[in-house]
């Protein structure tokens, strides 16, 4: 499969895709499948490619291809059939992203992916840009990762540059009283694969905020209101919209994702991930090209949520509203929940947690808990973003 596009695969790409049209998504995870009800909901059909066959996603698509993120013949046959292909996952290949795109548009494409995937290259590229990043370093090498921990004089957090989620691919070094000799520094390089990491200086954290932008293929822009998220053990446990951060800082956190947005000439949803230190600096952390768990309560916060929103920016339609209707938060449920000491399942008490006014469960139909697998979300509204959240962890608690 080479050679240039025809003629009517460019006009293709050219015009809105509109109702009735199939769109392919790249993962079949919660994201792809929470996606897919928005897409489902709007009068698309929706066609999936995951390597799992049993995928979230795959309960509500018309069509599931069992292929892997590299297999660029299995994205040329999910595009073929398709009149806009996005994604939910930033682990595709540029192989099969590239493909894809020969056959139906792809939002967003190969070119800002290519950035996005590699943390080294991201960084760099923030930096490049002149977007704020905290002190960081790179390392190919164990003699290189003692050098990065020397110059940044201070605890770090390694990170592998591809590959890694909700803390895994990572390490830290320099904490409390542990001291980075080499039998630590040789565990952190094992813990990042033994392959090229970022290190970043750890930093004295106010809040973890995150900014939503949507941008479409025509260049109309929009920015949701910032999330204010929670971690523990580096996977996100709560977030709220609206944040309770200072006007001042809200305006200069949609300005940096805006300016990131049309720096890449951004096609489809970016949430940009960002530290506010104790002395008010604001730091962009990292980048994802997709919906974002800490904008799950986008649909009952916002007017127009991030899946539906994705779907627009994929088919070229004009982008919704993203006013704030009214305070919300969300709590992640993980495996954990399910599962006892002994390692036996207990179904939670999902029927306590809807006794707190105003919240709702959401489930993503993975069949089997495990520790730190994302299973589902609790939501709930509330007058204040504070009394949201206390609602939704109460909530939580009765499970």
């Amino acid at each position: 499969m080479s050679g240039s596009m025809p003629m009517d695969l460019l006009a293709k790409h050219a015009r809105p895709v509109l109702p009735g049209a199939a769109i392919g998504i790249f993962g079949g995870g919660q994201l792809g499948r929470m996606m897919g009800i928005a897409a489902r909901s709007m009068g698309y059909k929706v066609h999936v490619l995951d390597p799992d066959p049993a995928c979230p996603a795959g309960y509500i698509a018309d069509f599931v291809i069992e292929a892997g993120w590299n297999d660029r013949w299995a994205a040329a046959n999910l595009a073929r059939d398709c009149a806009a292909v996005t994604l939910e996952i930033e682990q595709v290949s540029t192989v099969s992203l590239d493909e894809a795109a020969r056959w139906a548009p792809v939002r967003p494409g190969a070119a800002m992916m290519a950035v996005i995937q590699d943390r080294i290259e991201q960084k760099d590229w923030l930096a490049k840009h002149g977007f704020p990043v905290g002190p960081y370093r790179v390392a190919h090498s164990t003699e290189q990762l003692a050098s990065a921990v020397q110059e940044l004089a201070g605890p770090v957090i390694t990170k592998s540059a591809t590959g890694g989620y909700d803390g895994r691919g990572q390490a830290k070094l320099g904490f409390g009283s542990s001291a980075v000799d080499g039998a630590a520094l040789r565990k952190a390089w094992e813990d990042v694969g033994s392959a090229a990491c970022v290190v970043e200086l750890a930093l004295q954290l106010e809040k973890e905020i995150s900014v939503m932008v949507a941008r479409a293929p025509n260049g109309e822009l929009k920015v949701y209101p910032p999330a204010e998220n929670f971690h523990e053990n580096q996977i996100l446990s709560w977030s709220v919209i609206p944040a309770g951060v200072p006007e001042t800082l809200v305006t200069e956190a949609q300005q940096i994702a805006r300016d990131i947005a049309d720096t890449f000439a951004l096609e489809g949803l970016l949430a940009v991930e960002m530290f506010i230190t104790t002395d008010g600096t604001l730091l962009v952390n990292e980048l994802a090209p997709r919906p974002h768990n800490s904008y799950h309560g986008s649909e009952r916060a916002c007017v127009t949520s991030q899946f539906e929103q994705a779907i627009r920016c994929a088919c070229d339609l004009p982008l919704g509203d993203v006013a704030l209707v009214q305070p919300t938060a969300i709590a992640n449920l993980l495996g954990d929940v399910w599962l006892q000491d002994d390692g036996t399942v207990r179904e939670p008490a999902f029927d306590q947690a809807l006794t707190i006014e105003g919240v709702r469960l959401t489930l993503y139909e993975k069949l089997k808990p495990r520790r730190g697998r994302k299973m589902g979300h609790l939501s709930a509204v509330g007058s204040t973003a504070a009394e949201a959240r206390d609602r939704v962890l109460q909530a939580k608690a009765k499970l």
